[in-house]
């Protein structure tokens, strides 16, 4: 619960107005019944037009510190600046007496992570990790199958998050330094991780292998990550810059039945395209609903179509608001985000070492 009053919004302090804070932050708290955006952090000049321009009432500031500067008028901070950026930010919002939203990863280790959730639960304040993905469409629809028992017992697990950028874009996301906490890994590594994770539950086992293909580039571009879950399922996951050829975004084998689905969720897209959440939001064309069953390829026509459900992104920001207004759970916890964390260090040491880790 905030000191708001009754029926007025929460306002958001945003720290950071590039790709996570313009494209998925700032539409979706805007989107949002009881939330406002508030204040946007950014020192490029080109940001704060760009901010003011798409959210007129917003206010713009240079440094977190004007942010913090005004903590008494904000009920929430969300941090999507470069990720070496999120532990000192959240510990310094959680110390501040405010509740904090942290773009994935919420820190470069697990420890880390739980020592921001043990901050956080000291001090009673929400600590949440934007961990959209979990609200993909077809993820959404994967969860669903699994919970019905549509595919019978799963046994292996197949996700792909792959890409065909051959040139290196540069940037912190792609820096050789290790403080950057950049690369695949960690980058959307932490979101095939984390809906294996959800799905499958704990790891007992993790191997990887993590390779610079392209040349030019600082830090991995093509990494495969397996994983042996306490429930025995194996979760196989790739997340590559470097394939000329993709595969299939899930291809899950169970007892009964398999399920294989192709291509993206539409929102990242259709938000990179200054659409905003309503009706049809999340939707994605008949064609590329996946397939159910056993015997034969879905490309030649085994199995019958599975309608994807719809994307969700506004959920997790709907969650957070009710979190915060009326005390409702907290949509990702900094304890599950620091269990993907576990795996992810797993994974480095296992491509760094060439062994299996056993957690």
């Amino acid at each position: 619960m905030t000191g708001t009053p009754p029926g007025t919004p929460l306002r958001a302090g945003l720290v950071g107005y590039g790709l996570a804070g313009s494209v998925f932050h700032a539409p979706l708290i805007t989107a949002t019944e009881g939330l406002t955006l508030d204040t946007v952090v950014t020192s490029n000049p080109e940001r704060q037009q760009q901010a003011r321009a798409e959210f007129p009432d917003v206010t713009t500031v240079a440094t977190p510190d004007e942010l913090f500067d005004r903590a008494a008028d904000l009920d929430l901070i969300v941090v999507a600046s470069p990720n070496k950026t999120h532990v000192p930010l959240a510990t310094k919002a959680l110390e501040a007496g405010l509740p904090v939203v942290v773009d994935k990863p919420i820190a470069g280790t697990a420890a880390e992570a739980r020592e921001l959730a043990a901050l956080a639960e000291e001090r009673g304040l929400l600590l949440s990790v934007f961990q959209n993905r979990r609200w993909d469409n077809d993820f959404l629809t994967l969860r669903k199958l699994v919970s019905e028992g549509a595919l019978g017992d799963v046994w292996r697990f197949e996700s792909r998050f792959e890409r065909w950028r051959p040139k290196p874009k540069g940037g912190w996301r792609e820096s050789g330094d290790p403080t950057e906490i950049g690369g695949l890994l960690y980058d959307l590594g932490s979101h095939v991780v984390d809906q294996a994770l959800v799905l499958f539950g704990p790891a007992t086992g993790v191997y990887a292998e993590a390779d610079v293909r392209r040349a030019g580039a600082e830090t991995d571009d093509d990494t495969f990550i397996a994983i042996t879950h306490v429930s025995g399922v194996r979760s196989h996951l790739y997340v590559s810059a470097t394939t000329a050829q993709l595969g299939p975004r899930f291809r899950v084998l169970g007892s009964q039945a398999g399920y294989v689905k192709y291509g993206l969720d539409p929102q990242e897209a259709a938000l990179r395209e200054g659409k905003r959440p309503g009706p049809g939001w999340g939707e994605e064309d008949e064609s590329l609903w996946g397939r159910v069953g056993a015997g034969e390829s879905p490309v030649t026509g085994g199995g019958r179509v599975e309608p994807t459900l719809a994307g969700d992104y506004p959920a997790y920001y709907a969650a957070v608001a009710g979190a915060l207004l009326e005390g409702g759970p907290n949509p990702v916890s900094a304890r599950e985000a620091a269990a993907a964390l576990d795996v992810l260090e797993a994974a480095r040491r296992s491509a760094r070492d060439a062994v299996a880790v056993t957690l």
